[in-house]
């Protein structure tokens, strides 16, 4: 831990509503596929007292794209009443848990924010309970859960396959990730021209701060490169209305869409190292995905989960019927919920492998 300081957790921009916790924002080195960095986040302590099996447990909760911009950092959105993933954690507060939410890197500290780098947002997560235990608010024996969805799906996935080797200390029981962009491959032509083409700006933009050598602004026309710099400072609300429809055709010098170029072979290797499904959780999870989601394709999470499920994972994929991907978060929850719930009574977990 670097440092940290009091916060708050409103529900509401007007703050009249706040959240029954002890808020801690907190300053912790974590790391990406380079080396250390330093990555802000939060950690909230319900003052009701833990009435379940063992110790309190704490919930690693892995935020949903929240945008570029160091403003739109979830510690900053959380005391400000403005995250729209506040009810799900007013949710796991309800129940007891102790939540930890990181901001990821790049959101609140200095770089480009890594959007959906599983092994930036993984490590980010897992260390995030780590802070937790060095500010004595999780002692080193409590179980340890994660949980996301959509870009908070990504860095879930990433925590769990990251884990035993990572943070093999940790008391992991399982995870939940939903709606997961596992393949920037195949999140590419999704999001070209939709009403969330700002989503994939970050990604471009991600990319190509990461990965210089690549050339990618080289492919970008004057229009292009002042895209890649605005969508850099919005957040997910005026991103998506300020970018919807984008198509990436009209951004290239050659008129070609951005997903014509990921084929390259430089390219796709780079997105390769991205794609999550190579490494097997060591951990129950549960993978969730709406089979109506019009952001990131179903195929996506039921392929991770089929990926886990062949290298011996212990895997429950759940389809889930509600349109759209906001729809798919607020249908999914519940269930999350009592997974993990499960998952701290030591209930028995059914594998779902082999049947999806």
């Amino acid at each position: 831990v670097v440092r940290s300081e009091p916060s708050q957790f409103y529900l509401d921009p007007l703050k009249l509503l706040k959240a029954p916790a002890d808020v801690t924002r907190v300053m912790y080195v974590s790391g990406n596929a380079d080396g250390p960095t330093v990555v802000t986040g939060t950690v909230l302590q319900p003052r009701t007292r833990w009435i379940g099996r063992g110790e309190r447990p704490v919930v690693a909760y892995a935020v949903g794209t929240q945008g570029m911009a160091d403003r739109c950092a979830p510690s900053r959105q959380l005391a400000a009443g403005t995250e729209y993933e506040g009810a799900f954690i007013k949710g796991l507060l309800a129940r007891g848990y102790t939540v930890a939410v990181t901001d990821y890197e790049g959101l609140g500290t200095p770089g480009v924010h890594p959007y959906v780098d599983p092994r930036s947002l993984g490590r980010n997560v897992l260390d995030s309970v780590r802070a937790a235990q060095r500010l004595g608010i999780v002692t080193s024996t409590a179980p340890v859960l994660v949980s996301g969805y959509s870009e908070g799906g990504n860095a879930a996935a990433g925590a769990l396959e990251l884990a035993a080797g990572y943070a093999p200390e940790l008391r992991l029981k399982g995870g939940y990730a939903g709606a997961v962009p596992a393949d920037l491959a195949r999140v590419a032509p999704k999001l070209d021209g939709s009403p969330y083409a700002a989503f994939l700006g970050y990604a471009v933009a991600a990319l190509d701060d990461a990965e210089p050598q690549l050339g990618i602004r080289d492919l970008l026309n004057a229009r292009g490169q002042d895209f890649l710099d605005r969508v850099q400072d919005s957040c997910t609300i005026d991103g998506v209305a300020s970018f919807a429809f984008t198509r990436t055709s009209d951004l290239t010098v050659d008129g070609r869409p951005i997903s014509a170029f990921l084929s390259r072979p430089d390219i796709a290797a780079a997105l390769a190292e991205r794609r999550l499904g190579s490494a097997r959780p060591t951990v129950p999870s549960l993978v969730a995905h709406s089979g109506l989601d019009d952001v990131v394709d179903y195929a996506q999470g039921r392929d991770m989960a089929r990926s886990w499920c062949s290298k011996g994972a212990k895997v429950r994929f759940q389809t889930l019927v509600t349109p759209t991907h906001v729809g798919g978060a607020v249908a999914g929850f519940p269930n999350a919920f009592a997974f993990l719930e499960g998952r701290v009574a030591g209930t028995p977990f059914l594998s779902t492998c082999g049947l999806f």
